[in-house]
């Protein structure tokens, strides 16, 4: 019998989680949309996000992040990534923990650095020291991450698919979330 998705599954933690990658797994696997929250202002500014904060600056992006989380979260039932820095935000956090439920993404520095130090996408870490530019994120970051609802720790040896069977398993717990149709 399929599992039904009831409220949005909002994917959080840190760039280099998995966050995308899981997220569009989990969609597929649950038979529901999959958003991106990134992907959706690259569309609408018709740019990458490196070059929105490029031209008008964090302060910006995130404004303009927040709207398209509240624009996704009104969409219903579906799995949402979001960017690294969109839980920083309480009126973020607070939106999703009132119309869906939060899945902290949660690896280790090591893993997270060995999944991020190749890619020129993340403006971030263009630092004289990106490592330790991700470090200090990681860092001021995971305090905050920690009051998602549900977390689901991400190993190296882990594929896709297994990352996407840990979040089912969690989301189970979750009657509310994902549960048999009614």
């Amino acid at each position: 019998m399929a599992l039904v998705v009831k409220k949005p599954i909002v994917m959080v933690g840190m760039m280099g989680a998995g966050k995308s990658a899981v997220g569009r797994a989990l969609a597929n696997r649950l038979s529901v949309p999959f958003l991106d929250s990134d992907h959706e202002i690259e569309a609408a500014a018709a740019m990458t996000v490196a070059e929105v904060f490029d031209r008008d600056g964090e302060a910006f992006f995130r404004n303009r992040e927040a709207e398209v989380i509240a624009r996704l979260m009104a969409l219903g039932p579906c799995v949402l990534s979001t960017g690294g820095g969109a839980y920083l935000r309480e009126d973020n956090r607070t939106l999703i923990h009132e119309t869906g439920v939060a899945v902290w993404l949660r690896a280790d520095l090591d893993l997270l650095w060995e999944r991020v130090r190749h890619k020129s996408t993340r403006p971030l870490l263009r630092t004289a020291d990106p490592k330790g530019t991700l470090r200090a994120l990681y860092e001021a970051r995971v305090g905050v991450y920690a009051k998602a609802e549900l977390v689901v720790d991400a190993h190296p040896g882990y594929t896709i698919g297994d990352m996407t069977t840990q979040v089912i398993r969690v989301l189970k717990t979750r009657p509310d979330v994902l549960g048999e149709p009614d």
